[in-house]
C-alpha cells in the first residue's frame, strides 16, 4: 500500500455501480475503472471541510502578521514632514487687537482705509509714522499711482528666503539706531552674500515693547518718536546691490521713529519693494536658511493692510 497516496486512506468501495449489467464481472477483476467522482462525495466532501477550515486558519495568521507589521511600521513612521526639508513653522504675526495698552489705542482694528488715488506724498509721512493696528504690508502704491497696490503684488514675491539681521545690540544703546551697511557686511561674512530675492527682516528687540503703548512709540516730549529703522544707504544697497524683494522690522516703520525725510520709504517703494511692519517674533527664527510666506489679504485698491507673516525653518 502505497501510505503517501489519498487512495492509500480511503475505505475500499463497490465500483460496479457505475457499469451496466454487462459489465460488471469485468468490473468486478479491475478491468474497468469507472468515472472520476467529484471531489464533494463522500470522504472527499470531509476533506475539503479540513482544507477550508486550514484556509482560514492561515488567512488569520497572514492577517495579523500584516497588522503587527503595520502598527510596527506606523510607530517608527515620522510625523508629518514640511516642504522641502522644513521641520518648523513661526508666526511672524501679531494679533489683531482693540486693547487699549497695544501700540494702537484709539484706532480701529482695520484702520482707515487708503485708496491708491487718495494717496500723496504728503500723507506718506503721516501713513508711516502713525501707529498700526497689527502686522501689516505696505505696497509700493502708498507711494503713488500706477504702482502695486496689496492686491497686485505678484504672489512669486511673497515666498522668499528670509534674512533676519540682527541689530539688537546697537538697539539697546541708542533707540534711533539705523541699519547699515556694515551689519549687512557682518551678515554676509558668515553666511555669504544675501541671496536675489530675498526679503530682509530686522530684527531690532523692540517687538518686546508690543504690549505697552507708550513704550512702543517711545514719544518725546517734543512729540516725536524714537524708534530703530534702516538706514538710506543700506536700504539702496540691499535694493541695488542683492535685489530684495521687501524691507521689514519689528518696529512701526522702515524708517527710524525720529526721520523727517522718510527717504527709506520713498526709495524702496519706488523701486517695488513693498514693506513689512510689526514683525513679531523675530527672536524664534534663524538669522539665515528660513522661508518666509507673506499672506495679505487681497484688498483690492488698497496700499496697505493686515498681513500674515510665516517663516519655515529647517
Amino acid at each position: 500500500m502505497a501510505i503517501g497516496t489519498l487512495s492509500a486512506w480511503l475505505p475500499p468501495r463497490d465500483n460496479s455501480e457505475y457499469f451496466p449489467v454487462c459489465m460488471r464481472p469485468m468490473a468486478a477483476v479491475g478491468l474497468l475503472r469507472p468515472p472520476r467522482e467529484p471531489i464533494a462525495v463522500g470522504w472527499n466532501r470531509q476533506f475539503g471541510i479540513v482544507s477550508k477550515e486550514a484556509m482560514k486558519i492561515k488567512t488569520l495568521v497572514i492577517g495579523y502578521v500584516l497588522a503587527l507589521a503595520l502598527l510596527v511600521f506606523a510607530q517608527h513612521r515620522p510625523g508629518p514632514a514640511q516642504p522641502s526639508g522644513f521641520t518648523g513653522v513661526v508666526d511672524l504675526t501679531h494679533p489683531l487687537t482693540r486693547r487699549l495698552n497695544s501700540p494702537i489705542a484709539g484706532e480701529t482694528v482695520a484702520g482707515p482705509a487708503r485708496p491708491a488715488t487718495l494717496v500723496q506724498k504728503e500723507s506718506l509721512r503721516r501713513v508711516a509714522n502713525s501707529t498700526s493696528s497689527n502686522t501689516r504690508i505696505n505696497a509700493p502704491a502708498r507711494l503713488g499711482r500706477g504702482m502695486w497696490t496689496v492686491d497686485q503684488i505678484p504672489p512669486e514675491r511673497l515666498i522668499a528666503p528670509l534674512v533676519v539681521l540682527d541689530v539688537t545690540g546697537p538697539v539697546r544703546r541708542n533707540a534711533d539706531y539705523e541699519v547699515s551697511v556694515e551689519d549687512i557686511a557682518l551678515w554676509e561674512q558668515i553666511h555669504g552674500d544675501i541671496p536675489g530675492g530675498a526679503v530682509v527682516l530686522a530684527r531690532t528687540g523692540w517687538g518686546g515693547r508690543w504690549t505697552s503703548n507708550q513704550d512702543y512709540r517711545n514719544t518725546d516730549k517734543n512729540g516725536v518718536m524714537h524708534f530703530p529703522g534702516y538706514s538710506q544707504a543700506a536700504a539702496r544697497f540691499l535694493v541695488e546691490g542683492r535685489a530684495v524683494l521687501a524691507l521689514g522690522i519689528d518696529t512701526l516703520s522702515v524708517d527710524p521713529g525720529s526721520s523727517r525725510t522718510l527717504s527709506v520709504h520713498e526709495y524702496t517703494l519706488a523701486h517695488s519693494v513693498y514693506h513689512l511692519e510689526n514683525v513679531a517674533n523675530l527672536e524664534r527664527v534663524p538669522d539665515a536658511g528660513a522661508l518666509v510666506v507673506v499672506a495679505p489679504m487681497k484688498l483690492e485698491g488698497e496700499v496697505d493692510g493686515p498681513v500674515r507673516i510665516l517663516a519655515l525653518t529647517r
